[in-house]
């Protein structure tokens, strides 16, 4: 039986739809199989246009009926045109997103009203990888750190915890933190 929380806490989150949802793929496991897709296109030197909008899950081709799009560049000093966030500060957003998106959901579950969530996250990169200076040097980030500012009404130890199971749940925070088979094809 999944414990439901009857809470006067508003977060935005709809806890209910979410057990739901949670009920159903217990019970059809082969439904919570999802493919999500972006695609990217060339503008200009090192910017590109990435555009998101369908997606494959519960069984079948999902329409959200628009798209979204997010840009990436390289800074001037990179001998770039700097139109947009560069890769690495998009994939900390990812994480920052996951994280706060998920501190809110489980808050809503516990009962616990959230005034305000901020994540700082910061990731160290040494671009003698990426510039192939060095063989040995990692292109990606080698530590990767995050800060949260939470005001609830919640005391520090629930807090730690909203963290924590946020941190536990995040699809995000394991791409990043465990290996994942990535497959490139040319056409």
């Amino acid at each position: 039986m999944t414990e439901r929380t009857i809470s006067t806490a508003d977060n935005g989150v709809n806890v209910e739809a979410l057990l739901g949802a949670r009920e159903a793929l217990t019970q059809m496991p082969a439904a919570g199989q999802f493919k999500w897709r972006t695609s990217s296109k060339w503008v200009s030197g090192a910017h590109s246009r990435m555009t998101m909008n369908g997606f494959f899950g519960l069984g079948e081709e999902q329409d959200r009926g628009k798209s979204f799009t997010i840009e990436s560049d390289h800074p001037a000093i990179f001998a770039a045109s700097d139109h947009a966030a560069t890769p690495l500060e998009i994939v900390l957003s990812g994480l920052a997103a996951c994280l706060t998106g998920g501190i809110a959901s489980v808050a809503q579950h516990r009962g616990i009203q959230l005034r305000s969530v901020e994540a700082v996250v910061e990731g160290d990169a040494d671009l003698a990888g990426i510039l192939g200076i060095d063989e040995d040097t990692r292109n990606g980030f080698s530590a990767i750190r995050v800060h949260f500012n939470i005001d609830a009404d919640a005391s520090e130890d629930d807090i730690a915890a909203l963290v924590a199971q946020s941190q536990k749940r995040s699809a995000i925070f394991d791409v990043i933190t465990n290996p994942t088979n990535v497959f490139v094809s040319v056409n």
